[in-house]
Parts: structure tokens; C-alpha cells; sequence
């Protein structure tokens, strides 16, 4: 037995019953003003910003020789860049060792 759409629950109309099993539709939902959308766009901004200054805040605890220096995003990312790269030829190095040496490292970390 087969229901027709408008039997089954989810048709995709929009209206949901109320306490008093009155019927409103999602769009009667009163709209924000202009103010409640630039101050919602300003919050939404600096919950953004803060994010970004917490990860570079982070950066500077993780990145040797940033700890303590006044915060220049460019040169957190530069400084993080560079140790980056750096990171990778010692890792590059030391599979190298490893394999000199008889071993065998796992061909998922040589990448």
C-alpha cells in the first residue's frame, strides 16, 4: 500500500503546528531589522578574528624562536614556513639513517 505525498510526514512544506495546534508557516517568522543584521555581521566578524589571532597565538607557542616577539602575522607565517621545511629534510634524514642502517620505515611516512 502506497501513501500519497501529502499523507507522509516530511512533504516539504514548511509549516509546523503550534501549542494550540495552529499552523505557521517557517516563513511567518518575523524577519530581522537592518540593525539586528549588521550587529549579527559584526559578531560574527570578531568571533572570525579572534579565531585568527588564537591561531597565530598558538603558532607563536609552537614555532621556536617566536615565543615573546610582538606578533607580526607575516612573519609567524614565514617563521612557521620555514620551519616547516626545515622539519621535513630532518625527517627526510633521518628515514635515510634508518634505511642506511638496515631498517625500513613504512612507505606511508616517506611522503
Amino acid at each position: 500500500m502506497s501513501s500519497s505525498p501529502s499523507q507522509t510526514s516530511g512533504s516539504g512544506d514548511a509549516s509546523k503546528a503550534t501549542p494550540s495546534g495552529q499552523a505557521v508557516n517557517a516563513d511567518d517568522k518575523p524577519r530581522l531589522t537592518e540593525e539586528e543584521k549588521k550587529q549579527n555581521h559584526i559578531a560574527s566578524e570578531q568571533k572570525r578574528r579572534q579565531a585568527i589571532r588564537e591561531g597565530f597565538d598558538r603558532l607563536t607557542e609552537l614555532v621556536p624562536g617566536l615565543e615573546g616577539q610582538g606578533r607580526s602575522e607575516g612573519l609567524v607565517l614565514k617563521r612557521t614556513v620555514d620551519y616547516m621545511r626545515d622539519q621535513i629534510v630532518q625527517r627526510q634524514a633521518l628515514i635515510e639513517r634508518i634505511e642506511q642502517a638496515g631498517g625500513s620505515v613504512d612507505p606511508k611516512y616517506k611522503k
